[in-house]
């Protein structure tokens, strides 16, 4: 019978995250715009100032032997000026496919939960894609509120240097 472990990222951990990233990519669709390097990820999960932290899931088995990670959470603290505290915003989260079902994407929410209580969070937030009804059920499920009157706005390249330049 295997369980799941969540423990925090370490530096030899970053191509394994590498690889996870770009599985998530691929499941979102989103390839195309998947930039993700070796280089930058470690820079900011462990260089002197770190602005997102990471956490893995490992599927254990009675032996206490494990492969590789199954899923992870990329995450960081924001802030919520209604309610003056820090948030905890996950950027992303993903369970191989192999081993979705086990319980594995809870275990991670529930580990991020927990850090949001003991960071004394006010909030923990994140988005979803509105054509994943997988995970929008899932996340019902675990109590979430996807929230309908919200949208996601986003600048970057060109328009992000045009809108600092004022064009």
């Amino acid at each position: 019978m295997a369980y799941c472990e969540i423990r925090p990222a370490w530096h030899e951990d970053v191509d394994v995250i590498v690889s996870l990233i770009l599985e998530l990519a691929r499941y979102e669709r989103l390839e195309a715009q998947c930039q993700v390097s070796h280089e930058r990820l470690t820079k900011e999960l462990f260089g002197p100032n770190p602005v997102i932290h990471c956490v893995l899931a490992w599927e254990v088995d009675e032996t206490r032997h494990t492969e590789s990670p199954v899923g992870f959470a990329l995450y960081f603290f924001n802030f919520s000026t209604f309610l003056t505290k820090r948030g905890l915003y996950l950027e992303d989260l993903f369970v191989q496919q192999a081993h979705r079902g086990k319980g594995y994407g809870r275990r991670l929410i529930q580990h991020l939960a927990q850090e949001a209580v003991k960071q004394d969070c006010g909030r923990f937030d994140w988005v979803v894609l509105d054509w994943n009804q997988p995970a929008i059920q899932f996340y019902e499920k675990i109590g979430a509120t996807v929230l309908p009157d919200w949208r996601v706005c986003r600048v970057e390249g060109e328009a992000l240097s045009k809108m600092a330049k004022g064009q």
